[in-house]
């Protein structure tokens, strides 16, 4: 039952950063979802550092539930990032949308190996 408390505490400090990074960059009124590409590549960095933490067995699964699973999991967003690409395309914007789609996926991955690199 405990588990369920760190995903859950973890999943809304997460969120809370990643509605802090749309706060911040909502007063430039940016036509591309800067915010959702960031915390989605800020998680991807911290969640290859806390893989990297447990293969090395550096992270109590207590801490794997809280940041992994909740911090990682409310940080970074599939169902956002997903709803702003179908806008852009939506828009008629296909450049901005493709780069949205591979820009993430490559960004998440490098972020993922680095954070990674990081540790070992």
């Amino acid at each position: 039952m405990m588990a369920f408390f760190w995903v859950f505490l973890g999943g809304g400090l997460g969120s809370i950063c990643r509605y802090g990074i749309g706060l911040l960059l909502q007063p430039y009124k940016l036509q591309f979802p800067y915010a959702t590409l960031i915390a989605n590549a800020i998680s991807c960095v911290i969640l290859g550092i806390l893989i990297g933490l447990s293969l090395k067995n550096q992270l109590h699964q207590r801490m794997q539930l809280l940041l992994m699973t909740g911090f990682c999991g409310g940080f970074s967003t599939f169902s956002t990032f997903s709803s702003e690409t179908f806008l852009l395309f939506e828009q008629g914007q296909l450049n901005a949308a493709f780069f949205n789609i591979f820009g993430s996926v490559i960004i998440g991955l490098i972020g993922i190996y680095f954070g990674l690199k990081l540790v070992h």
